[in-house]
């Protein structure tokens, strides 16, 4: 009898309270998004599995000891996060060569003006970050953040997955999961969120403006664009080098047309095998004692603030340049500026669609749509090089 109850307290139903039985809902709700609805499947779905494995007690998947004597005793999802995040954080870095080696800056280059509006659209993370630390001014919340739990905490605003995990791990990492989790959360609800704001923003008139095509982009600047941009960024923001250099070795890459198999290990082979390892991890940092707390609902509304003010940034900024400009651009693709790709390129196009059918505005979201990928890598590198000073 005494064995057998042993036995039974071993087991995870003895050990399960309901903070893990909400967990689990939460990862079968992420799980259905991605299957039923689509929501972007490639993250929510891993994601989802690792926050139902984090929420299973006594696994010890996601434990790490780096004492030698019990190392073989560390889970698998606690090396990776270790190893792969928090002390050499090299998987976001993977997922840029990936994304590099898929990404077309012909818009950019044809149209340079959307590099403002990528810039403006950064807004945002600096609204969440100064948000975070107001908490501050306010101890009957009984909230607190530091400078470094502020920075992961912005950088949500720039609706970037890898570079919200990159920041975060590297400034924050007991805020991972949350951050990360929020990051990609707020990118598949895109089009709840952007939409409104979209449309209280900008007139009928504005949102049936119709850009004309973007010219032809020659190979020759398809290459100089990316040399000349990872020279100059890492040669002014040194610590956004991990994100920067292997996002534009993939687009070199990828344009050069001479190592194809390079070009497609680095956005299939590769960039599948460190989408598996790093969503799932990040799932498995999402265990019921770290999600019930008070700490988790400011970051929740602050990401929520910070998406929403850097599409806000997009979208006045562009209205602003209408001021200056003979050729006037559709204010709407300013609210493309999020790192969110390519989901927000299409909602900008959707929205002017339903103004103006003749309005095709796909082309030209792109531009500051990947302007903001850029844009958010480089505040996250800023972060890095300052806060650990401070």
């Amino acid at each position: 009898m005494t064995e057998l109850l042993q036995f039974l307290n071993s087991t995870g139903f003895m050990n399960i309270d309901w903070r893990n039985g909400v967990m689990l809902l939460v990862a079968l709700g992420f799980i259905y998004l991605a299957i039923s609805r689509g929501l972007e499947p490639y993250e929510l779905l891993p994601i989802g599995l690792g926050i139902m494995i984090a929420n299973l007690p006594l696994t010890g998947l996601t434990t790490f000891d780096a004492d030698s004597s019990v190392f073989q005793e560390s889970g698998i999802f606690g090396i990776i996060f270790h190893f792969g995040l928090s002390f050499w954080n090299f998987l976001p870095p993977i997922i840029f060569l990936g994304l590099g080696a898929m990404t077309d800056f012909g818009a950019i280059i044809a149209n340079p003006k959307t590099l403002l509006l990528g810039a403006a659209a950064q807004v945002g993370i600096f609204v969440a970050f100064w948000g975070a630390l107001a908490t501050n001014l306010l101890p009957s919340l009984g909230i607190e953040f530091t400078l470094s739990q502020a920075a992961a905490i912005g950088i949500i605003g720039g609706a970037d997955g890898p570079t919200t995990i990159f920041l975060s791990a590297r400034l924050a990492p007991e805020l991972l999961g949350i951050t990360a989790i929020i990051a990609y959360s707020y990118m598949a609800a895109v089009a709840f969120i952007q939409p409104p704001l979209m449309k209280l923003l900008t007139t009928r008139s504005e949102r049936s403006i119709v850009m004309p095509p973007l010219r032809e982009v020659s190979q020759k600047e398809r290459l100089l664009f990316p040399t000349i941009a990872m020279i100059v960024i890492i040669l002014v923001v040194p610590r956004s080098a991990p994100l920067i250099a292997m996002f534009m070795i993939g687009n070199i890459f990828r344009e050069s047309g001479v190592v194809p198999r390079l070009t497609n290990a680095a956005s299939n082979e590769l960039l599948n095998i460190a989408t598996i390892f790093l969503m799932i991890t990040v799932g498995t940092q999402l265990s019921a004692e770290r999600v019930f707390a008070l700490d988790t609902v400011a970051i929740l509304v602050l990401g929520l603030v910070a998406f929403s003010a850097g599409t806000v940034g997009g979208l006045l900024f562009a209205k602003f340049m209408n001021l200056f400009l003979r050729q006037k651009i559709n204010p709407l693709i300013g609210s493309a500026g999020v790192s969110a790709v390519p989901m927000a390129a299409r909602i900008s196009h959707h929205v002017g669609q339903e103004a103006n059918p003749r309005t095709y505005l796909l082309p030209h979201a792109i531009g500051p749509n990947v302007a903001g990928v850029i844009g958010s890598a480089v505040v996250a590198g800023i972060f890095i090089s300052l806060l650990p000073a401070l």
